[in-house]
């Protein structure tokens, strides 16, 4: 804070005889000098509000056609906006201030604000929209996330090489600020989608400028959301200011928003109890019980699992009952219990979590629907089914290898699961730790037995924890292919009627489940601490949360 400094003003007098030719007068006594009053100090300069977010390691992807985790989108969602944006599970105006829904919900005219601009003060068009579009939908982009975009007429085929141009994808700018969109189908939840980061616009110019560097680099990192990037210290810290061109500037109250990328568990408590972070990504198991006394405490509910995949390309996993009998050895509620201390997880013996209500039961949660496909225990039906491929008590059967990314939570799971499978199989496993970014590139290309997995839903229907294992999808990294279910999804997202897209959907989580392509280990909820000043911040159950329009009380 700067210091006033008071000047002190010494006036001196001289006063002179002055000779004339007239007697002289006495001379008058001087009067005192006046002091003159000190300047008011300035006020004290406003002290900046900055909040400090943790999201856990460093993004790998910060292009919002490319992005795919968790960490990529809390950069994506505060330096870009969709035609809409999500207020937790309210779907809100985004870049488009209304839209219509014609043709049987098969046609949608959003009409943008003419107040939006990019973070480098250019207009945001329908033309960024069209243009980000069909660039996730070419194939040469490799965006995992394309498929998202199939909701889209003609998407589908022009990412599949099927059509060599983007001419027939379903989206057109009918001037500057109407964007058409034509889907193959009727989407409940479409405006959902177009809050999804693959959906996001992108400054044309910028992009061609440099397609592949533009994302990596401050100073081209051109946005269109609430903030701005400033500055990027790698595997440290994004440092985020409001976006001064953001239409809804005004309801910025942040002077800076900073994303710290600390893996460690402990590290990332102490700084929160030193005031050094705001919110903590997540909690360690040995500090929820004293945390929980807090009022800091702020676990939030996600729409999500946790689970190990199985790559079914490499044996012994190509046999659905080695899969089966290794799903089934592990102890699910020792898990949650012991390791994860009732944070409030809860054991997973299915893929879709609870929280989904479910059009053809009269809105009963989809999972209550659809029921658990194997109890949270079964040592002894695992060791039938492990006999019965051919390793009884284990004999003959190779070593295995978990992956899993840093985090002490998914060493001590992994752990428990090796001890789990040689107690009860006899089989011996080991465990490899690697970094974000290596553990994902090993993930997609298949160099991995078994692999630690979470996910996380986009938006709120069960799609989007069934789409995602189609053959063509981006990101199914069990290596499984199989041509009914890819009928059985895209009959699915065709059909107009809601209670028969349902029966459907839970024929193709039944086919995962029987396949056995993953091991669900448990739904998640999210251990936190939020520093209680904290105001305003949009938690979702996606994950995901939005600190654009927070604020901090004093």
């Amino acid at each position: 804070m700067r210091k006033a400094l008071l000047a002190i003003l010494v006036l001196a007098f001289v006063f002179t005889a002055v000779a004339g030719c007239a007697p002289q007068k006495p001379a008058e006594a001087p009067k005192p000098a006046e002091t003159p009053a000190a300047p008011a100090p300035p006020p004290p300069a406003k002290k900046e509000m900055v909040l400090n977010v943790n999201i856990g390691t460093e993004p790998q992807h910060t292009d919002p056609n490319k992005a795919t985790g968790v960490p990529d989108n809390h950069i994506t969602l505060h330096c870009f906006e969709g035609l809409t944006r999500l207020k937790s599970s309210e779907v809100l105006p985004g870049a488009a201030e209304k839209w219509d829904i014609l043709e049987n919900a098969t046609k949608y005219v959003f009409h943008l604000r003419k107040n939006a601009k990019w973070s480098n003060g250019d207009p945001v068009t329908a033309h960024d929209f069209v243009f980000s579009w069909k660039r996730a939908l070419n194939p040469e982009t490799k965006s995992e996330y394309a498929y998202q975009l199939y909701y889209i007429k003609g998407a589908e085929d022009y990412n599949l090489g099927k059509e060599k141009t983007p001419d027939k994808v379903g989206v057109k700018a009918l001037d500057d600020y109407t964007l058409e969109v034509t889907l193959e189908a009727p989407c409940l939840y479409f405006l959902y989608m177009t809050a999804f980061p693959t959906y996001y616009p992108l400054n044309q110019k910028v992009v061609q400028a440099d397609n592949e560097g533009w994302a990596a680099k401050v100073e081209t990192y051109v946005g269109n959301g609430p903030m701005k990037m400033v500055k990027w210290d790698h595997k440290s810290k994004v440092e985020l200011v409001p976006n001064e061109h953001y239409w809804d500037r005004a309801s910025i109250k942040l002077d800076k928003l900073v994303l710290t990328m600390v893996e460690e568990l402990s590290t990332e408590l102490t700084m929160f109890e030193a005031g050094q972070l705001d919110v903590t990504n997540d909690v360690a198991e040995s500090e929820i019980p004293r945390c929980r006394e807090t009022p800091h405490w702020h676990p939030v509910p996600n729409l999500g699992t946790y689970y190990y995949l199985f790559n079914v390309t490499k044996k012994p996993l190509t046999d659905v009952r080695v899969r089966k009998a290794l799903t089934m050895a592990i102890d699910r509620k020792t898990i949650v219990e012991k390791i994860l201390n009732n944070a409030g997880f809860i054991p997973a013996t299915a893929y879709v979590p609870f929280g989904l209500a479910d059009a053809s039961a009269g809105g009963k949660d989809f999972r209550e629907v659809g029921g658990a496909y194997y109890p949270e225990y079964d040592p002894d039906t695992a060791k039938k089914l492990l006999a019965e491929a051919g390793y009884p008590d284990g004999k003959g059967f190779p070593k295995l290898e978990i992956l899993y990314n840093t985090s002490e939570r998914h060493k001590k799971i992994g752990e428990a699961i090796q001890a789990m499978w040689k107690k009860n199989l006899n089989i011996d496993v080991s465990l490899q730790n690697q970094e974000w970014g290596v553990y994902l590139d090993n993930r997609t290309k298949l160099n991995y037995q078994v692999a630690r997995a979470g996910w996380i839903g986009d938006y709120y229907d069960p799609m989007t924890f069934l789409d995602m294992w189609t053959s063509t999808s981006g990101n199914n990294d069990t290596g499984w292919k199989n041509k009914q279910f890819d009928e059985i999804i895209s009959k699915a997202k065709k059909t107009a009627d809601n209670v028969e897209r349902f029966k459907l959907m839970h024929q193709a989580e039944d086919m995962i489940m029987n396949e056995q392509i993953v091991a669900p280990i448990y739904f998640y909820v999210e251990p936190k601490m939020v520093r209680n000043t904290l105001k305003n911040a949009w938690f979702s159950a996606l994950s995901v949360h939005d600190y654009s329009r927070a604020t901090i009380e004093k």
